[in-house]
């Protein structure tokens, strides 16, 4: 059982940076593969990035070289560093939790959700 909450979302110029940042609380966080998704108005929730419980990271190829995600299990936190940000971007970002690191795709297979922080890209 672990609870997540997200903050650092805000509103930003194209080519600027953001971090973000997932709290958990209730559980070790070393016990769980992250992970941060994306939804956009009219579009899928997509996966954005993973970092499993060894610390090795997966990316989608729409953000590789430009996100990175970190973690501190002694802190019980989860960071997205988000730079050279474009207004694609622009979505509400969600960090999850599983047992094991399901792909990207099955978002469905993640066990637990933040509720969300809002991140606007603007030109």
């Amino acid at each position: 059982q672990v609870q997540l909450v997200e903050s650092g979302g805000g509103s930003v110029q194209a080519g600027g940076s953001l971090r973000l940042s997932c709290a958990a609380s209730g559980s070790t966080l070393s016990r769980y593969c992250m992970a941060w998704f994306r939804q956009a108005p009219g579009k899928e929730r997509e996966g954005v990035g993973r970092i499993s419980s060894g610390g090795g990271t997966t990316y989608a190829d729409s953000v590789k070289g430009r996100f990175t995600i970190s973690k501190d299990n002694a802190k019980k936190t989860l960071y997205l560093q988000m730079n050279s940000l474009e207004l694609e971007d622009s979505a509400m970002y969600y960090c999850a939790a599983a047992g094991f690191c399901f792909p990207l795709g099955r978002d469905s297979r993640w066990n637990y959700w933040g509720q969300g922080t809002q991140v606007t890209v603007s030109s």
